[in-house]
C-alpha cells in the first residue's frame, strides 16, 4: 500500500499538473470503484481543481463549489497521467479502473490485482470530506511529548501500533520496519515497556525516517511517477524486503516473520539482542528445535 511519501509524491506531481484544470469527464471501467451514490460523476464535470491534498492514505481533489473527489489506493491501486490525453476515452482491460479526462492531460486509477480494492468516493461539502477523517496523527508534526502519549496510551505491539491508521497516519508495512530499524527496536516490544530515552529514540526515527523518504522519492522521480515507480521495496531500504541480507550495519542477516498476509523484516542484532523473534506459523512447526538466538558467521 502506498505510505506517507508515495501519497505525499502524488499530491505534489498531481498539483503541478490539475490545479486550475477544468475536469472534462470520469468514465468509470467498474460500477464497484465508485463508493458512492451522490453527487453524480457528471456533476463535477466543467469544474476545475482548486485543489490537491492527502486524507490519511487517500488523495483528495477538490473542485469549485466545494465538490470533491477522493481516491483510496489501498495495496495495488495506482495512478498513471498522460498529456495530452489520449483519443481513447474507454477503460481498456481489467487493470484500468477509472479515467479521469482534465483540460490538461488524463489521469488513470489502475489496479494490477485479482482484489480490486482501490476506490473513488465523490462529495459535495467540505464537511463530508473531514468526515472521513481518522483519528490517527501525523508523527511528521507533532512533538516527542505528542507521540509517546499516543503510543502508550493502550499496551500493543510497536508494529501494530505504528501501522494503526487511527494512531498514527500514513505508516504502513514497510515504512515501519524501517523506522523500527532506525530505532533499534523490536517490532514486537510492547508500547507500554518502552523507557523515556526509547519513546524519544522511536518518536524521531518516525519524522525522520518519512521526511528523508518523503524527499528522496521527490528528487528520483521529478516527473509524474509510473505505477512501478510507487513500491514497498526500494534498493535504499535497510530491513523491508530484505531478508537473508546482510544488515548494512552489522552484517547479520535481515530476519522476518509472517502473520496473515503480512511480513515483518527486522535485524535480530541491532533491533532485539540477537535474540530471534517467535514466527507464529514456524515456531509452532518447530516447537523446541526453534531457534532463540541468531547464529551467523561475522566473517562471512
Amino acid at each position: 500500500m502506498p505510505e506517507l511519501p508515495d501519497i505525499r509524491l502524488y499530491v505534489t506531481r498531481l498539483k503541478e499538473r490539475l490545479l486550475d484544470s477544468e475536469l472534462e469527464s470520469i468514465v468509470l471501467g467498474s460500477p464497484f470503484v465508485l463508493r458512492s451514490v451522490s453527487p453524480k460523476p457528471i456533476e463535477l464535470a466543467g469544474r476545475r481543481v482548486q485543489g490537491v491534498s492527502r486524507l490519511g492514505k487517500r488523495v483528495v481533489l477538490e473542485f469549485e463549489d466545494e465538490f470533491f473527489l477522493m481516491i483510496h489506493l489501498m495495496i495495488a491501486g495506482r495512478l498513471q497521467w498522460v498529456s495530452p490525453a489520449p483519443e481513447a476515452k474507454r477503460p481498456s482491460g481489467k487493470a484500468q479502473l477509472a479515467i479521469l479526462r482534465f483540460s490538461s492531460g488524463q489521469l488513470t486509477l489502475v489496479e494490477q490485482s485479482t482484489k480490486k480494492r482501490a476506490s473513488i468516493t465523490l462529495f459535495h461539502g467540505r464537511e463530508l470530506v473531514e468526515a472521513q477523517r481518522r483519528d490517527g496523527i501525523d508523527p511528521t508534526s507533532i512533538s516527542v511529548e505528542e507521540f509517546s502519549a499516543r503510543l502508550t496510551s493502550e499496551r500493543r505491539t510497536l508494529k501494530r501500533s505504528l501501522t494503526d491508521p487511527s494512531w498514527f497516519d500514513g505508516i504502513g508495512n514497510a515504512y515501519s520496519d524501517e523506522i523500527l530499524f532506525e530505532a533499534r527496536l523490536s517490532p514486537l516490544r510492547l508500547t507500554t515497556s518502552l523507557t523515556e530515552q526509547e519513546l524519544r529514540r522511536l518518536a524521531e526515527a518516525s519524522r525522520n525516517v518519512l521526511e528523508a523518504w518523503t524527499q528522496k522519492l521527490q528528487v528520483l522521480y521529478p516527473g509524474f511517477p509510473r505505477p512501478a515507480d510507487v513500491t514497498a521495496f526500494r534498493p535504499a531500504f535497510h530491513v523491508h524486503g530484505k531478508f537473508g541480507q546482510p544488515c548494512h550495519i552489522c552484517s547479520a542477516p535481515v530476519q522476518h516473520i509472517v502473520y496473515a498476509d503480512k511480513e515483518t523484516n527486522y535485524c535480530a542484532v541491532c533491533q532485539n539482542e540477537g535474540r530471534l523473534l517467535a514466527d507464529r506459523s514456524l515456531s509452532r512447526l518447530l516447537k523446541d528445535d526453534w531457534p532463540k538466538m541468531l547464529s551467523y558467521d561475522e566473517g562471512g
